[in-house]
């Protein structure tokens, strides 16, 4: 039986290098834990990344290995034989001229990206962008499929259909849109100032007709100031009222990147780490992401493992069965094609292919 105790890991952290140093280890055994997101610094080839996941999961078969991996842009690995993948614009402006073919093209970016990041190893990219184009917002930009919703959640659902084929899981991003607001969240507060009828007849749209198709979803930084004063990540009314209870959405909520200092901003105060993390899961999500912060002698990853059992001591957090239920949905259920077997089978073959030729 399970301990009580540990039945909830809710945190998604990173690592320094190439490869797991003492510290790591420790940290990724911490039962707060459950999960690892790489960055390009992880990547050396793929022998390395693949050595890199086994030892992992080694030490802990259940921990959920993440890359922001989407195609343009954001690709983290894009050497030593994996295929560039266009950036999703390309497949909508493709959508403009033969739909058809885009709804195949985005299958096949789907399987492609999918099948090379589990043959390394990998169990989980944070994909697809289902943000509208409004041609403002520099930080979304050309990840964006389109500026029509309709084309938007025709895309993803395809681009969500190839993952699992290569038995990978999905996860829609930024709830309930981004792409209005000019300001990059990484390092502002961006402010949407619509009404919430105006955003749920249009950015929030693919979240309601991909319900069904939808395994994660990762909610903006972005205070949408007519509905609430909190960023949506920290919103009871967003991540329960609208996502939970009027869409029905019943998968993984993610923070976005809480390491982000805007990220932290809750009504004029700067939340510690650990406070931030606290406060993302008591609105709504079920695991928080932390990036970028085992670089160097940085000890925040470990005062946030501290805060978290303090924090489940004193009773101001309780691990839920639910979000971990849902956490372990998100790991492969069928064995990956090692990376010399992509190219004996047709399905990976003929996919490559097609994406070759966007």
């Amino acid at each position: 039986m399970t301990d009580p105790q540990n039945l909830h890991a809710p945190l998604i952290i990173d690592i320094g290098g190439t490869s797991l140093n003492a510290t790591d280890r420790r940290r990724l055994a911490d039962p707060s834990v459950g999960g690892v997101i790489h960055f390009a610094r992880n990547w050396q080839d793929r022998a390395q990344m693949s050595a890199l996941n086994a030892e992992i999961k080694a030490l802990r078969p259940d921990l959920l290995i993440c890359v922001d991996h989407e195609g343009g842009r954001v690709q983290r690995f894009r050497t030593d034989g994996f295929t560039r993948l266009p950036a999703m614009r390309t497949l909508g402006e493709l959508w403009m001229r033969d739909p058809m073919r885009a709804t195949q093209a985005a299958v096949a970016c789907g399987h492609v990206l999918a099948a090379e990041l589990r043959a390394c190893g990998v169990d989980f990219s944070f994909t697809p962008v289902l943000d509208l184009d409004y041609g403002e917002s520099s930080v979304i930009g050309d990840r964006s499929f389109h500026r029509d919703p309709r084309v938007v959640a025709m895309l993803a659902r395809s681009l969500a259909h190839g993952l699992l084929q290569a038995g990978m899981a999905n996860c829609g991003k930024h709830f309930p849109g981004h792409g209005f607001v000019r300001a990059d969240s990484h390092v502002a507060i961006p402010v949407d100032r619509r009404s919430l009828k105006a955003i749920l007849a249009e950015d929030a749209r693919p979240y309601d007709w991909l319900g069904g198709t939808l395994a994660a979803v990762m909610p903006a930084h972005v205070i949408y100031s007519k509905v609430d004063a909190r960023p949506a990540g920290f919103s009871t009314r967003w991540l329960q009222e609208i996502l939970r209870d009027r869409l029905g959405f019943e998968g993984v909520v993610f923070s976005d990147d809480l390491s982000m200092e805007a990220a932290r901003q809750v009504q004029g105060e700067l939340l510690s780490y650990a406070d931030a993390a606290l406060a993302a899961l008591g609105a709504g999500c079920d695991l928080a992401l932390l990036c970028n912060q085992s670089i160097g002698r940085s000890t925040v990853l470990d005062e946030v493992l501290e805060g978290f059992a303090a924090a489940r001591r004193d009773g101001r957090w309780t691990p839920h069965a639910f979000s971990e239920a849902r956490r372990r949905s998100l790991l492969p259920r069928s064995a990956a094609l090692a990376w010399n077997d992509l190219g004996r089978s047709p399905a990976y073959r003929q996919a490559a292919a097609l994406v070759k030729d966007l």
